[in-house]
């Protein structure tokens, strides 16, 4: 059978060679399979590096790869022992055919075959085996209809995406990454030899399961490239004794909710690079884990890393992994919806002190107050009495927050939350003071995005974490530049842990009501970390606080970005740094809303330039005109003290930039009166 199948070969191609024409026609006709390869999509990370992949539609790995992103010395070996002519024939190699059929007249069996690559290709393609003679000529046909319609550099793409290598791994990229855990840039002559030989028989030489056989073939392959002189000896001989691999190693799955998002985004896209950092991420996983060591089994962690000067996502994730069932690990906890207990303290008492109702040294009495019915306490049941406001964030006291959230109202701290890019939740939808500690539902990446914007000097950071994508222009102003200085002055205060340096970071912890959550969010000059704790079901965990919790995982995350953190911005010029008995009198003690807000009568009164008004700037400065009230005053540009000790009803001030400008004066007795413009 052997004997009049080669002759039949032998035949076919003779008869083909002097029927030229008649050749031709019949290759031209070849219905080709389809030529598409399926491949898996891929996560990518800010680099290029694989962060995860998913299998094609029938369960296998198969990753692209093309020649230029494979090992010279891998391709060499491939053609020297697969097909050292591939080159130069034109899909099928008359000279190897005629050897092998010389080889199996003379023996009486086949001693080696003759299909070059781009038979092998066309047997890929069409799945075909290849004991029978029908299905041989089949190959031949196609390969040479391949050779006419592709360039060689085609059809190896075609053999490095399709040949298989054990398992449900096919391709070359893919195998590489699970044999040897690395891309196939760079192989030594030992893996480069290995990825030669699995495919003749991917099976039976699957390292994992037949290590001796796969040595014995890899030993095959290293004696013949060495004995033709493909392969220098010395080299040959090292690789024979370097280790076969044993497992197979997973590919890589990192960022696995942000890579489900990325695919339900653009479900269509092949490819997805994102800004994550693949390092990072690798290293904030394994901090994620190990810090729910002995935390019980039902505990989860959810972390968000984002360059805040430019809004990049580096690291995020939703929880300590898919696989852990009793955390609910497949819940992403970066976009659920939570209680962030006190974390937004620091934007109240921005705003506060943007709009000039205080300073971080102004006094503010911490005492049993009732609002309407309503009589919040602090987290441990006591109070302080008179404390600076500084003082009252650095412990996160709950009445002073309560009572600057009433004196600005509920409604313009949500409108400040959406400015910053996040998406609050209020039960009922009506926002009342209870916003102040906690009272509404908003995200993981939500606060990453507000701590942004306050450590980005009160500018909105737009994050974002596929890369390529412009992000939305920022919008409106969080806080005034200076306020956000000032909260950022005061966090950075907040005690630390006893092994973490004080003052390099500005952090704010928080725990929501029946310990829920625990959350701890910081920033230094470049980066903003934001860490949640807790149960993804929402049932308490007693004794969880957001200081001894997440805190040190916060610090932890810090660390593995960098060993020294990047240093906090400067104040701003217009900053007043002052102690309180330096501060002009209205701003010594916290008065609320009526003495800051309503003007009493005999109080000041701005008559220029009116609210609401739109002037044109003058490099000469802006006229300012003043009414009744007691002398002296001071006048603040967007809660920026501008002159103290006026005595004058009219004075002239350096213009502030385009945009709005709100002006506010204060008399002797606290009274105020404020007019808000746009200059163009």
């Amino acid at each position: 059978m052997i004997r009049r199948g080669l002759i039949l070969v032998l035949a076919l191609l003779w008869g083909g060679a002097l029927a030229r024409d008649g050749l031709d026609a019949w290759i031209d006709r070849t219905d080709l399979p389809p030529l598409d390869t399926e491949t898996s999509v891929e996560v990518l990370d800010r680099d290029g590096t694989l962060l995860r992949a998913y299998t094609v539609a029938d369960g296998r790995w198969r990753l692209a790869v093309t020649p230029d992103a494979v090992d010279p010395g891998y391709l060499e070996m491939l053609i020297a022992y697969e097909d050292k002519r591939f080159y130069r024939h034109h899909g099928i190699d008359p000279l190897a055919m005629a050897r092998a059929a010389g080889q199996a007249l003379r023996r009486g069996q086949v001693v080696s075959g003759a299909s070059t690559l781009t038979m092998q290709v066309a047997r890929l393609l069409e799945d075909s085996g290849t004991g029978r003679w029908q299905g041989k000529l089949r190959q031949m046909r196609v390969a040479l209809a391949l050779e006419r319609r592709l360039t060689k550099a085609q059809i190896l793409t075609l053999y490095l995406n399709r040949a298989p290598f054990g398992g449900n791994v096919e391709g070359l990229r893919a195998a590489t990454l699970g044999w040897f855990g690395k891309p196939p840039q760079r192989l030594t002559a030992a893996q480069a030899a290995l990825m030669v030989a699995l495919p003749q028989s991917p099976e039976t030489r699957r390292p994992d399961r037949h290590p001796d056989v796969a040595r014995i073939a890899r030993a095959r392959v290293l004696d013949r490239l060495s004995a033709s002189g493909a392969l220098a000896a010395d080299r040959a001989q090292a690789a024979l004794r370097e280790p076969i691999p044993r497992d197979r190693i997973a590919l890589p799955a990192l960022a696995p909710h942000l890579a489900d998002r990325a695919l339900r985004d653009k479900p269509d896209a092949g490819t997805h690079h994102l800004t994550l950092d693949a390092g990072l991420q690798a290293g904030i996983e394994a901090l994620a884990s190990a810090a729910l060591n002995d935390r019980g089994a039902e505990l989860s962690v959810a972390m968000v890393i984002a360059d805040h000067r430019t809004g990049a996502v580096l690291a995020s994730v939703g929880s300590p992994g898919l696989g852990a069932e009793a955390r609910q690990g497949y819940v992403d906890m970066t976009v659920a919806l939570r209680s962030p207990g006190s974390t937004l303290k620091p934007l109240i008492y921005g705003l506060a002190f943007g709009d000039g109702l205080a300073h971080p040294e102004t006094i503010i009495t911490d005492r049993p107050t009732s609002f309407g019915g309503y009589a919040p306490g602090n987290f441990d049941g006591q109070f302080r009495g008179d404390v600076t406001m500084r003082r009252a964030l650095e412990l996160s006291l709950n009445l002073p927050a309560v009572v600057l959230t009433d004196a600005l109202g509920p409604a313009r701290l949500m409108t400040h939350l959406r400015r910053a890019g996040m998406v609050p939740e209020v039960p009922g939808g009506k926002p009342g003071l209870a916003v102040a500690l906690g009272g509404l539902g908003v995200t993981l990446e939500d606060l990453a995005r507000l701590y942004a914007a306050i450590a980005n000097g009160g500018q909105p950071v737009p994050l974002h974490w596929r890369a390529g994508d412009l992000p939305p222009a920022p919008g409106a102003r969080v806080l005034p530049d200076v306020a956000a200085w000032q909260v950022a002055d005061i966090l950075r205060g907040t005690p630390t842990p006893a092994n973490v340096a004080p003052r390099r970071i500005a952090f704010k912890t928080g725990t929501s009501y029946g310990h829920r959550d625990a959350w701890a969010v910081g920033f230094d000059g470049a980066h903003v970390v934001a860490v949640w704790m807790g149960r993804p079901d929402g049932t308490p965990v007693p004794g969880a606080f957001g200081g001894e919790l997440a805190a040190p995982v916060m610090f932890e995350a810090f660390a593995r970005i960098k060993p020294t953190p990047t240093p906090l911005r400067p104040p701003p010029p217009a900053t007043l740094i002052a102690s309180n008995a330096e501060l002009p009198q209205p701003l010594q003690r916290f008065r609320g809303r009526d003495a800051v807000f309503a003007r009493q009568q005999g109080g000041p009164d701005l008559i220029f330039p009116p609210n609401g008004a739109e002037l044109e700037r003058d490099a000469a400065g802006l006229v300012l005109k003043l009414r009744d009230g007691t002398p002296p005053y001071t006048v603040l540009a967007n809660g920026a003290p501008l002159v103290t000790g006026l005595r004058r009803f009219e004075v002239q001030v350096p213009t502030p930039g385009p945009g709005f400008v709100t002006f506010t004066v204060i008399d002797a007795k606290g009274r105020t009166a404020e007019t808000a413009i746009r200059l163009n």
